[in-house]
C-alpha cells in the first residue's frame, strides 16, 4: 500500500497568537510614549521633566500591556477550557450522537453523508476530542489562548517600542525635541507596521500607513493639548 507524499509549509496563522501581542505592544509603546514627549514638551517644559515622563510612560505603559494581556487572553483560556471539558462529557456520556454532529458537520462543507461519517468515524477514532475541538469549537494548536506568552511578548515589545522615542528625546536638543521624537516615531511606526505585515504576509503599504496615520493623529493631538496647557500655564 502506497503512502501519500508528506510535505511542510509555513503559513502565518501559526504566529498569530504572539504576533497580535507584539505588534500591538510596539505599536502601542511608539504612540503613547512619543505623544506623551511631544506633548509635555509642547507644554514648554524642562528637558528633565521630559525624560522623566517618557521614563514613567515606558514603565507604567509595559507593565499596563503585560496585566491587561494576561487578564484578556486568560478569560479566553478559560472559556476555551470550560468548551472542552464540556466537549469531553458530551464523548463520554453520548459518542455516537457526537459522531452524527462531527459527521454532520463535514457535510455543511462539502462532504457526502456517507463519506462524512467515515470521516467522522476515523478523526474519532484517532483523536475524538482533539477532532471536535478543532471543527465545532474552532480551537486547535495554533490558535489557542497562552497568557503568559501574550504578557510576556506584549510587555517586552512595549519597552522595545517606548525606548525609540525615548531614545530619540534623548539625544535630540531642547529646542527641536518635538519635531525629532515625531519624525523619528513616525519613521519607527512606518518600519513596523512593514515588519508587521511581512511576517503576517499582508500587503505591507496598507499596513505601514494605517499605522504612521494613526501615529501622527495621537501625536498631533496630544501636542496641541500640551500647547493649550501650556498656553493657560
Amino acid at each position: 500500500m502506497s503512502r501519500l507524499p508528506t510535505h511542510s509549509e509555513a503559513h502565518a496563522i501559526g504566529r498569530t497568537g504572539w504576533l497580535r501581542a507584539a505588534i500591538l505592544g510596539a505599536n502601542d509603546g511608539i504612540v503613547s510614549t512619543a505623544s506623551l514627549i511631544v506633548g509635555v514638551a509642547a507644554a514648554h517644559a524642562a528637558p528633565g521633566a521630559i525624560l522623566v515622563s517618557g521614563v514613567a510612560g515606558l514603565v507604567a505603559g509595559a507593565m499596563s500591556m503585560a496585566a491587561g494581556e494576561y487578564v484578556s487572553v486568560s478569560s479566553q483560556s478559560d472559556t476555551e477550557k470550560a468548551d472542552i471539558a464540556r466537549e469531553r462529557a458530551e464523548l463520554a456520556a453520548s459518542p455516537a450522537s457526537e459522531h452524527q454532529e462531527l459527521a454532520g458537520i463535514y457535510v455543511e462543507r462539502g462532504l457526502t453523508p456517507e463519506l462524512a461519517v467515515e470521516v467522522a468515524r476515523q478523526l474519532m477514532a484517532k483523536d475524538a476530542l482533539g477532532a471536535h475541538a478543532r471543527d465545532e469549537l474552532g480551537i486547535s494548536e495554533a490558535t489557542t489562548a497562552r497568557p503568559v506568552q501574550a504578557a510576556l511578548t506584549s510587555a517586552l515589545s512595549f519597552g522595545i517600542g517606548a525606548g525609540m522615542p525615548l531614545l530619540a528625546a534623548i539625544v535630540s536638543p531642547a529646542p527641536t525635541v518635538i519635531w525629532t521624537v515625531s519624525g523619528a516615531s513616525l519613521l519607527f511606526l512606518a518600519v513596523l507596521g512593514a515588519i508587521g505585515a511581512r511576517i503576517g504576509g499582508a500587503k505591507m503599504g496598507v499596513a505601514t500607513v494605517r499605522v504612521a496615520f494613526w501615529g501622527a493623529a495621537a501625536m498631533a493631538i496630544t501636542a496641541g493639548i500640551g500647547t493649550l496647557f501650556g498656553a493657560v500655564g
